[in-house]
């Protein structure tokens, strides 16, 4: 009964797996993957961040 169980929740792990891996690959999910993918890249300018930090000091 117990392996039973354990199959029972390892297919269901599996199918929950291909799921979540299907919406990620989605066309629908195409744009917003995109804009993560450059949010890394996406910092402030330095000379605003230093004109910003000297702002805080005074």
């Amino acid at each position: 009964m117990a392996s039973l169980m354990i199959s029972i929740a390892t297919v269901v792990s599996l199918l929950t797996f291909l799921g979540i891996v299907a919406w990620a690959w989605s066309g629908a999910r195409a744009q917003a993957n995109r804009e993560s993918a450059l949010l890394p890249f996406a910092l402030p300018e330095e000379s605003a961040v230093a004109a910003h930090g000297e702002e805080r000091a005074q």
